[in-house]
């Protein structure tokens, strides 16, 4: 009977979610106080019908109830019970119905915590939210219902997770991606209010701000920790494939960034009205795009859940209502939106713009490259695929002087930038700039052009962050008096620039070689010698593994024994290779086993990658600068922002 509460509590949900769209609506319309009031109560228990029924998932594959469809498909008595958690999001079904319940959780907070927004605004922004969860809720009850039955003649054991997801990622990578993507539903919900009440001013920015860097900086962490996963789970050593799905959550994270940016300008100046309300509505559609690609079989992909074109027309039919009717009403109310402050270009403002219409172009770079293959195959023009020297060449000529104006623009002034303070601070960071990266360039790999790049970029980026510190604690001002807001933004800007170091070195320096190795035999990569000490068997829970035990030196000092795997899992019979990995801030060493050549004899990759941690080292450092921005005490009152 558990299975069958389950899917009670989610035509719960459904009423729920139906209720929350309607009666605030209606309370608006009619001034019904009672209704508008009703939108609170609603969005609880919204998130504590769908709570019920995700536990009550949860509990199915704890129990290994494999009369139900879902847990026989993507469970197995010989899985450790933590994956059998995370196996309840670890396919179709279960990952939407993850998808509500964090979508629940994002209305029961705003909810809860926007008691201080006009009755009216917040009763149309949570009904919004009710809107898009009945969308979800009845592609889940209609095409996606997780807790199907197999009877009379349930299985006595299930398939089995799929192996790639038997890992710590699918633990937490999936949840932290959902609350990025779905937490851009209160910056669209909050823009279509806006839309509908005709109000869009500084309070809007200032209250929105926080909920959409909470969003961003998830995103941000789900997206990091998705692409270290690739990194050490499949084997081939990168760090970004340039695959659709990987680029459909890149995409509303652009778009978001820019969203971050352009609600500070609206904050502070009372500007860019439209555009930010243009940025909340494409963020969230992107992240429906996202939902879309991943489950519709429209593309091939090891992150896609779904190939179901039925389930896919579903989710392009709301896609479609959702995007259609924001922008119509968009269309509608667009000359409501006047900005009454005057605008110049060399501003802070106008860097702010700069910056995010740069993102914008390589959120459309992204999106083009991701579509353009479905696009020909769908009409029948042949088939093409657009691989990574496409988006690398394009996000490199967009993104290079995106960086140029990141830095630059935390220095300007609002408002206005007179040419000469803008001629007396260039040639300082400037010189700062070139000896710094000059410096670092000729110490790590003088004849590298892209260590020249990210070197010199970087360090622009890190001399004028502390040249603008400098400039702040001038005058007896103390450090202390800086808001977190501002350490925020300096730490965001830093990870930037660490990332850059990341990729750029990393790309550059990375060398590899497929070798084929036996018992004692020595492989050199640059200064690196790779030896293999012997091969053994091992079993695990749910899998037989063979491991090569491998020791790395240079110069007669040994740095690391990796050990590599090749597993076999019992219950699928599904081989999956795990690397060995020996890292450091400075690289990492890593080996991944092919195939088997003979006995004790098998064919290997092996790796030296020089600050590939910097990467994810730098992503850690924005989404810290997000949460330092989003504890900024200004969003608990009512004092003026500072961006």
């Amino acid at each position: 009977m558990i299975p069958e509460f389950g899917l009670i509590a989610l035509i719960f949900s459904l009423l729920y979610a139906i209720l929350l769209a309607a009666l605030p609506s209606l309370g608006v319309i009619y001034r019904k106080p009672v209704l508008i009031a009703s939108a609170g109560p609603l969005s609880a228990m919204l998130f504590l019908s769908i709570l019920i029924s995700f536990v009550l998932l949860v509990w199915s594959f704890l129990v290994n109830d494999f009369s139900l469809s879902y847990v026989a498909q993507n469970s197995n008595a010989l899985l450790p019970w933590y994956y059998k958690v995370s196996a309840t999001w670890g396919a179709h079904e279960g990952s939407m119905l993850l998808w509500v319940l964090v979508l629940g959780g994002w209305i029961f907070a705003v909810g809860g915590l926007s008691n201080d927004l006009q009755a009216d605004f917040r009763a149309i922004a949570l009904a919004v939210l009710g809107f898009v969860s009945v969308g979800f809720l009845l592609f889940i009850l209609l095409t996606s219902n997780p807790f199907d039955r197999l009877l009379p003649f349930p299985p006595g054991e299930g398939n089995d997770l799929n192996p790639l997801l038997q890992d710590f990622g699918l633990i937490v990578h999936p949840p932290l991606l959902y609350m990025g993507y779905v937490g851009f539903s209160v910056a669209f919900s909050f823009a279509v209010a806006a839309l509908i009440c005709g109000r869009l001013d500084a309070t809007w920015a200032r209250w929105l701000r926080p909920w959409t860097n909470v969003a961003w900086a998830f995103l941000t962490l789900g997206i990091t920790l998705g692409s270290w996963w690739a990194y050490y789970e499949l084997g081939w050593g990168g760090w970004w494939f340039w695959d659709p799905v990987e680029n459909a959550s890149l995409m509303p994270w652009l778009v978001g960034t820019a969203l971050a940016h352009s609600l500070a300008v609206s904050e502070k100046r009372d500007m860019f009205k439209r555009w930010t309300l243009v940025l909340a509505l494409t963020a969230f559609s992107l992240s429906l795009l996202g939902t879309f690609l991943v489950r519709s079989g429209v593309l091939s992909s090891v992150h896609a859940f779904a190939n179901d074109p039925e389930r896919g027309l579903f989710i392009l039919l709301f896609l479609s209502i959702v995007v259609g009717g924001s922008l119509t009403l968009f269309a509608l109310r667009v000359r409501d939106l006047e900005s009454t402050q005057g605008f110049f270009a060399l501003s802070r403002e106008g860097a702010l713009l700069m910056n995010n219409l740069l993102l914008v172009l390589m959120a459309a770079v992204v999106l083009l490259g991701t579509l353009y293959p479905l696009l020909v195959d769908a009409l029948a023009l042949g088939s093409v695929s657009v691989g990574p020297p496409y988006f690398n060449l394009f996000l490199m000529l967009f993104g290079l002087p995106m960086l140029v104006f990141l830095a630059m623009g935390q220095r300007w002034n609002w408002k206005r930038m007179t040419a000469s303070k803008l001629l007396a601070q260039v040639p300082v960071s400037l010189v700062g700039a070139l000896v710094l990266g000059a410096a670092v360039a000729l110490l790590v790999a003088p004849s590298a052009p892209l260590v020249w790049i990210g070197a010199l970029l970087a360090s622009w980026i890190l001399v004028h962050s502390l040249h603008d510190i400098y400039q702040r604690s001038r005058g007896g001002r103390s450090l202390k008096s800086l808001r977190m807001a501002y350490w925020g933004m300096v730490l965001g800007h830093v990870g930037v620039a660490v990332a850059a170091v990341g990729i750029s070195f990393s790309t550059e320096l990375t060398d590899f070689r497929d070798v084929r190795m036996q018992i004692g035999s020595v492989q050199q990569l640059g200064d690196y010698q790779f030896s293999v000490e012997g091969f053994r068997h091992e079993e695990g829970p749910n899998y037989v593994a063979e491991l090569a035990d491998i020791r790395v030196s240079r110069e007669g000092k040994t740095l690391a024994l990796l050990q590599p795997e090749k597993r076999r899992y019992l219950a699928s019979g599904s081989i999956m290779t795990e690397a060995g990995i020996a890292g450091s801030l400075w690289r990492d060493l890593y080996v991944s086993m092919g195939e088997p050549l003979g006995v004790d004899d098998w064919a290997m990759r092996i790796h030296v990658k020089p600050f590939i941690r910097w990467v994810w080292l730098g992503a850690l450092l924005i989404a810290l600068g997000a949460v330092l921005a989003i504890v900024d005490k200004r969003y608990r009152g009512g004092a003026e922002a500072e961006a």
